[in-house]
């Protein structure tokens, strides 16, 4: 079954202080929603509101488009052929691609979501006509009191609405900014680094255990030793990265090293984020014209010779055609 996930575009801003008042036609990954207002998640991890009747709802899937079907762009540093957030009809299929309509354009399937669902607010004016000439002066009375009825219903209803999407702006903006995914891997990959050195000076201060680590970088594991001195007696713990995780070595010895001796993993460990922010040192997997290889990341500048295996942080390669961060150890530059 395809994925489905949820956007909000921003339509217009219904007040000048707005915080969206200059992202109109910006794009933001939903969260949740309240009676009149969404709830976005932005790129840096931290929440926004936005009313309801300022935005719509885009309901996508994850998965190849059909030829007829809309799509939305969510996944492309190409901003020069087109932007994560554009729309475009697709006339097409092909293997691992779809050609759209008005442009002549190839879209990689996994740079878009098809679009399954748009759920628009709109306010259109009651196309009704009410003829006040050809009533009689009860009418008259009568139709005002139902109008002035209607404003004040109105009006409180306005009020209510107002009241409440202030309300949530100032739970979400009056609360500690939350940390991004980047900011939270940084926190874990340092304590990983620190569990592994303090386990490893316990055991040999304590001369409970020897401790090795053994990295399989091919296979993207760890595997971790506590051999008791002058005995064969020893345990093992093994650490092997999901396909769709970014490596890293620090949090690999951590977990196996826990495993092995036995301790209970710390939940960080096995949940880790992945990286949003490549660095020196990293290993990525780019898109190339014909291909996908992986890249080692190296500074501006640096010699890279005639392979293919490394690539400047601000080549093309890098900055317009990263799939995602593969390995962030780091251990040749001190990380």
């Amino acid at each position: 079954m395809a994925k489905t996930k949820k956007y909000v575009r921003i339509l217009k801003a219904g007040e000048p202080s707005y915080w969206y008042v200059n992202k109109i036609g910006r794009m933001f990954e939903f969260e949740r929603e309240g009676n009149f207002t969404y709830k976005t998640r932005e790129k840096d991890g931290s929440l926004a509101v936005i009313r309801k009747e300022d935005a719509e709802l885009i309901v996508t899937e994850k998965r190849p488009a059909k030829v007829g079907e809309r799509v939305l762009i969510t996944d492309t540093e190409d901003s020069q052929e087109y932007r994560n957030g554009e729309e475009y009809e697709v006339t097409d299929v092909h293997y691992y691609s779809v050609s759209v309509k008005g442009r002549s354009l190839v879209l990689y399937n996994d740079e878009y979501e098809v679009i399954v669902n748009n759920e628009v607010k709109n306010e259109e004016a009651d196309d009704m006509k009410i003829d006040l000439n050809a009533m009689g002066y009860d009418e008259l009375i009568e139709h005002g009191e139902a109008v002035m009825r209607a404003i004040r219903l109105r009006s409180y209803g306005e009020g209510y609405k107002q009241g409440k999407f202030d309300a949530d702006m100032d739970a979400t903006y009056m609360r500690p900014q939350e940390k991004t995914a980047q900011e939270r891997r940084d926190e874990i990959v340092e304590q990983a680094k620190a569990d592994v050195e303090r386990l490893r000076e316990n055991n040999r201060r304590l001369r409970t255990f020897n401790i090795s680590l053994e990295v399989n970088r091919k296979a993207r594991s760890v595997e971790a030793v506590a051999k008791k001195p002058n005995s064969r007696t020893a345990f093992y713990g093994t650490a092997i990265c999901a396909p769709d995780d970014c490596f890293n070595v620090h949090i690999g010895k951590a977990i196996a090293l826990h495993r092995a001796l036995g301790l209970e993993v710390p939940d960080e460990y096995l949940n880790a984020p992945n990286p949003t922010e490549v660095r020196v040192g990293d290993v990525v997997e780019c898109r190339p014209l014909k291909d996908i290889r992986h890249v080692k990341v190296v500074a501006d500048g640096e010699y890279i010779g005639t392979g293919l295996d490394k690539a400047a942080i601000s080549s093309v390669a890098v900055t317009c055609r990263l799939r995602r961060i593969i390995d962030d150890s780091r251990t040749e530059v001190g990380e």
